[in-house]
């Protein structure tokens, strides 16, 4: 599914503004970022609540293209400038983190598989 997709779907508000064609083939949502690196294997999207700048830098240690923020929370300029200078495009979504992923899951982008911790 390509970036440009996604930003219809969701009616998302570009933050920084990525490359409309730009193939996301997973994703996967999460609030806490230890969850994140723990279980995410193949990375390019990323929807979540927390809007620290810790979300860019988990991205950047697991090669995330782009996260969308969920429930119309919009992140401090420190964590945009971040992303801005890191080549992470940052969104923002009105919808809860539930609905976004559902409605990306029905369009047909699929989630991560999940890695079990031995």
């Amino acid at each position: 599914m390509k970036l440009a997709d996604i930003r219809d779907i969701l009616q998302l508000q570009p933050l920084v503004a990525g490359d409309d064609e730009l193939e996301i083939k997973k994703a996967c949502g999460a609030d806490l970022m230890s969850d994140v690196l723990a279980f995410s294997q193949e990375k390019s999207l990323l929807l979540t609540g927390l809007t620290n700048p810790q979300v860019v830098r988990t991205a950047e240690m697991i090669d995330i293209k782009v996260i969308i923020f969920v429930r119309g929370k919009k992140p401090p300029v420190e964590t945009i400038e971040l992303a801005r200078t890191s080549g992470i495009y940052l969104y923002m979504a009105k919808k809860p983190l539930f609905e976004c992923c559902g409605m990306l899951y029905e369009k047909g982008l699929k989630p991560e598989k999940i890695n079990k911790i031995k």
